[in-house]
């Protein structure tokens, strides 16, 4: 009885493997040979209002299923361009970092170690996380190379130096990424209503350098407006907490904060982005798939991951 498997198509996005947008798996980090390498960091430990976004990494991959159709890439015909063609950009799928339950210490040096094999191949380190606390050691990954400037889209300023003991929490990564020599600076967009950080918090960011925007300021620049705020022609490393979109498109975080974008207002900052410097790096956090029984905030990350992908290498090409 034949499976359809001497084809080798395995089209539908319900069949076969469920890896990132159905790419190929690269179980070997010594031996990564792609542009992007997709790297899952499923770690909730960071002290976050409710667990679940270990539970992230799947999510998205499921839903990035729904967009990949087997057509070589993905026609836009407003930009009318290819987007990833699968001839010209190659992804992969390398898995997930292993995760020590309780023990934050090496969980990070897990997932740091990891990102910098991806680094270290050349291929453009894509994140799943994961609670925001997953950031730390993505960004200390990249203290061998050439300095970034971090770019967050996210409800929460995340500033926190120590609350509870805890340095290394979902309220800490854009504190401690602060204090790292290799990061020049760090625009926060998306930042409103009541946070975990408190304004001393923000008063830290400013002075060392933050510029931070809320979602009703960045509204009234637009999306050219907010890309002035940020530094051109420089690296950027790029990291979108889900929750930086309003609840009604991404119910399934950990923290929901009404107000948010919605998500074209974040893919035309990206697109921009993308044309301003060069984009090295990128995670995708706080997804929990329990609040939201719809999938909708799995396939939003999805979508708007494989469509910044898409900007990315276009512009790279060009």
């Amino acid at each position: 009885m034949s499976h359809g498997y001497e084809t080798g198509r395995l089209d539908l996005p319900f069949v076969g493997h469920c890896t990132f947008g159905k790419r190929p798996v690269c179980t070997d980090l010594d031996r990564i040979d792609a542009d992007v390498a997709v790297l899952g960091i499923p770690y909730d430990m960071g002290t976050q209002y409710r667990s679940g976004a270990r539970f992230g990494p799947r999510a998205i991959r499921e839903a990035s299923t729904l967009f990949s159709f087997g057509h070589g890439g993905a026609y836009d015909h407003e930009d009318d361009l290819v987007y990833l063609p699968m001839d010209k950009v190659r992804i992969v799928d390398v898995g997930d970092v292993d995760m020590v339950h309780t023990d934050t210490v090496k969980s990070h040096a897990n997932a740091e170690a990891a990102v910098r094999k991806i680094i270290k191949s050349g291929a453009l380190p894509v994140m799943l996380g994961g609670d925001h606390a997953v950031n730390i050691p993505c960004i200390r990954a990249f203290s061998d190379e050439e300095p970034i400037h971090i770019v967050q889209i996210d409800a929460h300023l995340d500033f926190v130096d120590v609350r509870h003991g805890v340095t290394e929490g979902h309220g800490n990564p854009m504190r401690r990424a602060a204090e790292q020599k290799h990061v020049t600076g760090i625009t926060q967009i998306g930042i409103r209503n009541v946070s975990s950080t408190a304004r001393e918090g923000y008063e830290d960011a400013r002075a060392r350098g933050s510029k931070i925007l809320s979602v009703r300021q960045a509204r009234k620049l637009g999306a050219a407006g907010v890309l002035e705020q940020i530094p051109a022609g420089a690296r950027y490393y790029v990291t979108i907490d889900i929750d930086g979109f309003d609840p009604s498109i991404a119910p399934g975080t950990g923290t929901p904060s009404h107000g948010g974008f919605l998500y074209y207002e974040v893919m035309e900052v990206l697109q921009g982005l993308v044309k301003r410097g060069k984009v090295v790096g990128v995670d995708l956090v706080e997804v929990a798939p329990a609040y939201d029984p719809s999938g909708i905030t799995g396939f939003l990350a999805a979508q708007v991951l494989l469509n910044f992908l898409g900007y990315i290498f276009a512009a790279r090409q060009s």
